[in-house]
């Protein structure tokens, strides 16, 4: 989690409010002081340090939840970033380096990190949730990079629910409508993203962060036990749109 405009302090809160003991995870020390803030008032809620891009802080987070809760049921993956500067203009100026931190951080973090979850959930199953978007098959302009790790996320994810289905671990992800974020701020056209979901959804309108922490809740419990390997659309009915 990065701050409170985040669709993953959105799921920490419905998934608190649902009963869930809740180890929140943050980048770095600068960000500490703003996530210990946010959570000041909540009960049950642990804070570890984990940066994704390192196996070393991946390997010491997880074996301080061990140490300290025993075990999970459910891992809640909201984990996205790329270079400001390869969000918007052309796509074929994306640098080599964009290309790896964005595919890194944002899709292939997904696999140590459940692949250390699931040594901690146990023979009852648990669930992983990720968070994926339209762009990952279609094309967004400005969104570019993160359309393309979006896709790789989701392959991800597929390729997860096969692998760990047989230990009764479901990995599902939600792709979500644009929401208002920070890190949305940062892609050119971001409005004019959301009026157009907004005209054209068969809702006529945008979604909401609740919405999206509300789906996770489902995909974290028992209700939703037959449900693995999908990308289940919370976007206002947006993706079935062909004008």
């Amino acid at each position: 989690m990065a701050n409170e405009r985040s669709i993953a302090w959105s799921a920490c809160q419905v998934l608190h409010q649902a009963g869930a003991e809740l180890t929140i995870v943050y980048q770095n020390e600068r960000l500490l002081g703003r996530i210990d803030r946010l959570v000041q008032d909540l009960d049950k809620v642990k804070l570890v340090q984990c940066d994704v891009t390192s196996d070393i802080e991946i390997t010491n987070a997880f074996s301080e939840i061990e140490r300290d809760m025993g075990g999970i049921d459910c891992l809640v993956h909201s984990i996205a970033f790329a270079q400001r500067e390869d969000l918007g203009g052309d796509f074929s100026d994306l640098s080599r380096e964009g290309f790896h931190i964005a595919m890194e951080v944002s899709a292939y973090s997904l696999i140590p990190l459940v692949k250390h979850a699931a040594k901690l959930i146990d023979s009852k199953g648990g669930s992983v949730v990720a968070m994926t978007f339209q762009a990952s098959q279609r094309v967004f302009p400005g969104y570019n990079v993160m359309g393309t790790a979006k896709a790789a996320l989701e392959n991800t994810v597929k390729q997860l629910a096969a692998e760990y289905g047989k230990r009764n671990i479901r990995v599902n992800a939600i792709s979500a409508g644009p929401l208002e974020t920070l890190a949305a701020r940062g892609i050119k056209g971001f409005k004019d993203m959301r009026s157009v979901y907004a005209e054209r959804s068969p809702l006529r309108r945008n979604i909401t962060h609740e919405e999206v922490a509300n789906t996770t809740l489902f995909l974290a419990s028992d209700l939703a036990s037959g449900i693995t390997g999908t990308i289940i659309p919370v976007d206002a009915g947006y993706h079935i749109m062909a004008v």
